[in-house]
């Protein structure tokens, strides 16, 4: 296990990323100031974003139905929890975005080779109610790819 996402799991037999890229930011308020430069005060935190590129080769690695899981859960519009397979856990995320494009196609139209780039944004503020409940939801995931 690479990492899991509530509680889809990344790795080689689902969807593999090839990159982990995160940006934090934190926010400074600027007030101008005449003669001198502007004063600055800190706001709090900003932003906090994760980017998981990669390629999936359904022939050699991983399932094309996993992008579309990922997008199901992202449907929810719920917060789920993200673990590192090093047992790091990050938080509660939710989906953002999931692009994919797919290249190098079969003679019935399946792609031989499928990039993808999902982006998570960080949104737990200690708030149980947005996440994605386990029992419930993985349900109904599993019965919308049905």
């Amino acid at each position: 296990m690479m990492m899991a996402l509530g509680m889809f799991v990344f790795g080689m037999e689902t969807l593999a990323y090839q990159e982990f890229q995160r940006q934090r930011e934190w926010r400074h308020g600027s007030t101008s100031r005449i003669g001198t430069n502007p004063a600055r005060q800190f706001l709090g935190k900003g932003d906090d974003t994760i980017t998981l590129p990669g390629v999936l080769v359904p022939a050699l690695a991983g399932a094309a139905i996993s992008l579309d899981t990922l997008a199901y859960m992202a449907d929810t519009g719920k917060a789920w929890p993200l673990v590192e397979g090093t047992g790091r856990i990050y938080g509660a995320w939710v989906i953002e975005s999931l692009s994919e494009t797919r290249t190098y196609f079969f003679s019935d139209g399946a792609a031989r080779r499928i990039e993808f780039t999902l982006t998570l944004k960080r949104i737990d503020e200690g708030r149980v109610d947005i996440l994605g409940a386990a029992t419930s939801t993985a349900g109904d995931i599993l019965r919308g790819l049905l």
